[in-house]
């Protein structure tokens, strides 16, 4: 019973945060966790999006620069539109699976065309395609937003990955990241405010410590000037019963030298009688010798 009560006395006598403190707590952990975000982000993005070796887990990732998979009359009945800007993941085929593509699937590939020559490009494959002998060669892509085919086939080495997902609007948050605005509106503002928080809050704590420190000394002194009054009290009360015994002492002294008188009247008149007794035998002995 005694060990709730103390838990209720100690919860209940700790500090209740403000709502305006609560914010701002709410505040600048959501700023810490975008920072890291964007921190992360930055560092994933720059040694992995839109790198054709690299890979995660056995996908990629790339950023679609044109429209070509747009929204648009000509597949406005397909589930997949892709804009630019947005990111798409796609999934590293193995040797085998590159052979084997049917039309209707998207894919990501090196172009060999003119205009986009060496970039990866994202476009659904119209058809396959097959030599004269009936070997397989590659794969007609277009894009859907136009419906135009391209004009170089795609051989199935050229082929990156089988789409996946797409994340709107991503690439142009990257692709703000690689501005000098970007890195100073995403990255460096949030990390000042942080490092600014953080030094006030440090402050807070310095100046909570020493009030803290003050208190206790104010505490210690308080506690000392209770003990010297409680001493002085004492010695007050000490120095009254001295005092009380002192005027006890002096009121029991008149009666003692009336008792000495009493009993040496007694022992005097014995003396003088035991004297008295004395002489008379001399005096008789003096009238005998005289006769």
């Amino acid at each position: 019973m005694e060990e709730n009560v103390k838990a209720v006395s100690e919860e209940t006598s700790k500090p209740k945060k403000s709502p305006l403190s609560i914010i701002v707590t709410v505040l600048t952990w959501m700023v810490v966790a975008f920072a890291v975000f964007v921190m992360i982000f930055t560092i994933v993005s720059m040694n992995v999006v839109g790198k054709n070796e690299a890979e995660i887990f056995g996908h990629r990732f790339y950023i679609v620069k044109t429209d070509s998979m747009s929204l648009s009359e000509n597949n406005k009945d397909m589930d997949v539109h892709i804009n630019a800007g947005d990111m798409i993941i796609v999934k590293t085929p193995t040797d085998a699976e590159r052979y084997k593509l049917e039309a209707g699937e998207i894919i990501t590939f090196i172009s060999k065309n003119e205009d986009t020559y060496g970039e990866p490009v994202t476009h659904m494959i119209l058809q396959r395609e097959y030599d004269e002998n009936g070997k397989f060669i590659g794969y007609t892509t277009f894009g859907t937003n136009t419906g135009e085919a391209d004009k170089v086939v795609v051989e199935p080495d050229y082929i990156l990955g089988t789409y996946v997902s797409v994340i709107p609007v991503l690439g142009h948050f990257f692709a703000f990241l690689k501005t000098v605005p970007g890195y100073i509106v995403c990255i460096l503002i949030p990390f000042l405010l942080l490092i600014i928080y953080q030094g006030v809050n440090c402050i807070r704590l310095f100046r909570r410590y020493k009030k803290e420190q003050m208190d206790e000394m104010q505490a210690e002194r308080d506690q000392i000037e209770e003990e010297r009054k409680a001493s002085a009290e004492m010695l007050k009360e000490l120095q009254a019963l001295k005092e009380q015994l002192a005027a006890q002492q002096a009121a029991a002294k008149p009666d003692e030298p009336k008792s000495e008188e009493k009993v040496e009247e007694p022992v005097a008149e014995a003396e003088a009688a035991e004297s008295a007794t004395e002489e008379k035998p001399e005096t008789e002995e003096n009238e005998n010798s005289e006769s």
